[in-house]
């Protein structure tokens, strides 16, 4: 019988361990749960890595933007060795990305698949209050706390331009063929990365968002 109070006071603890148990994440005033935000010690270590691998950026100050947005351990990217048209406040770690993204996959694969040097990569921007689009349950999107970029197209050397809503489905085989490329390479860095195949909103731009996430389409 003396081991009946340890009982009382582990039964409720499995119940919060099992299926439905985890108490609900908090949620802001208008209903939404609520987004996760980095630390600030988490966005000086980022910012320390991005001056490590030589990138020019402009932090931005934290700021609760109401509705539900915000814009917390954002910078700003100055200069990343290619240049990169509509950016706009983005969360750090989601810069780090996207900068490794375009040096390391697309720039590479611009030269080695195409034959002409990238020379500047076009955007729909960054920071945007709103919910996700084209879905059937609205939510909060990635955009509306700087956590995600739209990529429309890839300007080359040559003239040529190669665009999300055009050369998805390229005729060219060596135009799909680094668009596939490009695509596979940012599912490995992003959380979340959505193309032409996951719903018609996405006809002509990459969604890439840094939320840990494992979704690719």
């Amino acid at each position: 019988m003396r081991f009946l109070p340890a009982l009382s006071l582990l039964v409720p603890l499995l119940l919060l361990a099992g299926c439905g148990g985890r108490p609900p994440a908090p949620t802001t005033p208008h209903g939404r749960a609520m987004a996760y935000a980095p630390s600030e010690a988490e966005t000086r270590q980022c910012q320390a890595d991005l001056r490590r691998i030589g990138v020019a950026f402009t932090p931005l100050p934290d700021r609760d933007r109401g509705n539900s947005c915000s814009t917390i351990g954002t910078v700003r990217l100055d200069e990343i060795g290619v240049p990169v048209a509509n950016l706009g406040a983005m969360r750090c770690g989601l810069a780090e990305k996207f900068t490794q993204w375009v040096r390391n996959a697309v720039a590479p694969a611009a030269w080695q698949m195409l034959g002409s040097q990238l020379v500047k990569v076009e955007t729909y921007g960054t920071y945007a209050c709103r919910d996700t689009v084209g879905t059937a349950t609205a939510k909060l999107s990635g955009h509306a706390i700087a956590n995600a970029v739209d990529v429309a197209a890839f300007d080359l050397a040559d003239g040529r331009r190669i665009s999300v809503l055009d050369d998805w489905q390229s005729s060219d085989p060596q135009v799909r063929a680094f668009m596939e490329v490009i695509h596979a390479s940012a599912c490995k860095r992003f959380g979340t990365v959505l193309s032409p195949d996951y719903n018609y909103a996405h006809r002509n731009h990459f969604h890439l968002e840094d939320d840990h996430a494992s979704f690719c389409r």
